[in-house]
């Protein structure tokens, strides 16, 4: 499990597909909400609560790979 997150096969996978996912017209508006807001929310939120051990990027990455997995597999794009 670990050597997929850390491969950098993956990760530039997902950075080459994240833009063209969040731009194509395959892809609801609600489904790209689901990356971009929670993404947003974790951006603003820990500058309100400075002890959340988490760090604002890796959260991002997280939500990206999560998002381009499901937006491939559910819409086929």
């Amino acid at each position: 499990m670990w050597t997929k997150w850390l491969s950098l096969r993956r990760w530039g996978h997902v950075f080459r597909r994240i833009i063209p996912l969040l731009r194509s017209p395959r892809v609801p508006l609600h489904e790209k909400l689901l990356f971009a807001i929670p993404a947003l929310v974790y951006w603003v939120i820990p500058d309100v609560m400075p002890f959340i051990p988490i760090d604002d990027i890796a959260v991002t990455l997280l939500l990206m790979n999560w998002f381009t997995a499901r937006a491939e597999r559910k819409f086929g794009v």
